[in-house]
């Protein structure tokens, strides 16, 4: 199995080369340091280092509260956090600027895992919800870093497409010091994949312990005023593609002064988002102008990054994208962190657990499809007051599930603490030999 596993990302590789030169043309970060994805890196600082992986922009800002856990445990380690994908590193950068060594990770290929690892020399390595590469963990494990799955899910659907290779999951799963799952339905089903039942634990999702920038009401309020104040503003955030034309379509019996705001989920599709919006008849305003948006606009698309909290705290209801067409949902933990009544579609598989309890705490609304989602927003806002208590909700849903990260950081310093403190004597000793 190892041998095929190795074979096959060897034949892959020369394949990945060129769709990083591919995707390149729309999102040029994919063509930097294209040599770190094959672990070759410049100087790395010496110290004690922590490394976090979080392969986009969800784990990246489902790191934050994690890294400040860590620092205040270890206040004598850099932190070192990989990502795979430009959206992710430019999120790191936005939200921790030089606090934070940044790289590549490796693609999963024997020497380039070697190479990475022996040249930042973690202590121990933290991995963000869902990225298991076979080869990574097992030379972890074989060099003494100890690695935990940390804020971990694992969907039904994504259970059943690892168990279509059991053996590699297995192989996977075994070189992990522990996983600390988000919730027990994930916990269980890391467990009928073949992990050890003493090495899973349930710390609850650190997504609820966002804490939102003091200034964000304020940016909100900035954009509302360039939006329209008196218009009913409707933002579809982290929509993804085929979800815009439905909401497009859906838009056009509405009142002619609703404004949607469409933020795709991915930058490379502002473009795209634009044109669909003409395809559909309206003349789309895009964010990046920075002028008011016309008041016989309609569309306005959010062509900017970094401002996914400015938009939300812009609306007066959100809806969720991802989750009317089968992505599975994108984050509704932070429309309601900031008060927003939540619309969401059939869809929301990878934010399972949130989304139900936001739906039992009365935070969110379900419907069947984009035409539904766009009458349950008019009827909401038509009802001020019930948008008030669907957002009160929000905050009160939010704040009863805070404390993950807190019981994260505690229960890695019961696993890997002892571990990598001992592989660090054993280091030193080594040394002095």
């Amino acid at each position: 199995m190892r041998f095929l596993y190795a074979l096959a990302w060897l034949a892959a590789a020369p394949l990945a080369v060129a769709r990083l030169a591919w995707r390149g043309r729309e999102q040029p970060g994919y063509r930097a340091r294209i040599a770190e994805r094959f672990g070759r890196y410049g100087p790395a600082t010496p110290g004690k280092r922590i490394w976090v992986h979080a392969v986009s922009v969800g784990e990246t800002r489902a790191a934050v509260p994690v890294i400040e856990a860590l620092r205040s445990r270890h206040p004598g380690h850099s932190i070192l956090l990989t990502h795979m994908t430009p959206t992710g590193r430019a999120t790191g950068e936005e939200l921790f600027g030089d606090r934070v060594e940044r790289a590549w990770l490796p693609y999963d290929l024997g020497f380039a895992t070697r190479r990475f690892l022996r040249h930042f020399e973690p202590e121990f390595g933290v991995i963000l919800e869902t990225e298991l590469w076979p080869r990574l963990l097992e030379e972890c494990a074989r060099q003494g870093v100890p690695v935990v799955l940390a804020n971990a899910r694992l969907s039904e659907r994504s259970a059943r497409r690892y168990a279509r290779f059991p053996a590699l999951a297995r192989w996977a799963l075994s070189n992990l010091a522990g996983i600390a799952a988000q919730g027990t339905e994930d916990a269980r089903r890391f467990e009928e994949l073949g992990a050890r039942p003493d090495a899973l634990t349930v710390t609850g999702n650190v997504k609820f312990d966002l804490e939102v920038p003091a200034d964000v009401e304020a940016r909100g309020a900035m954009l509302r005023s360039l939006f329209g104040a008196a218009r009913p503003v409707w933002v579809a955030g982290s929509t993804r593609e085929g979800e815009e034309a439905r909401l497009l379509e859906a838009l056009a019996p509405m009142p002619p002064e609703v404004l949607l705001v469409l933020v795709p989920r991915h930058p490379q599709r502002f473009d795209e988002v634009v044109e669909i919006a003409r395809s559909k008849g309206m003349e789309p305003a895009r964010r990046s102008s920075g002028t008011a948006v016309d008041p016989g606009t309609r569309v306005v698309v959010g062509d900017t990054m970094g401002e996914m909290l400015a938009y939300y705290a812009a609306a007066d209801v959100v809806l969720m994208g991802g989750s009317f067409l089968e992505y599975g949902s994108q984050n509704l933990i932070e429309a309601c962190a900031l008060g927003r009544p939540v619309i969401v579609g059939r869809h929301t598989y990878n934010f399972e657990q949130a989304a139900e309890g936001a739906l039992a705490a009365g935070a969110a609304l379900r419907v069947e499809d984009a035409a539904a989602a766009m009458q349950a927003a008019l009827s909401l806002t038509r009802d001020e007051a019930r948008r008030a208590a669907m957002g009160g909700r929000g905050r009160a849903f939010v704040a009863a599930h805070r404390g993950a990260a807190a019981k994260l950081a505690a229960w890695m310093e019961e696993v890997i603490g002892p571990r990598a403190r001992a592989a660090t004597a054993a280091s030193g000793a080594t040394s002095e030999r």
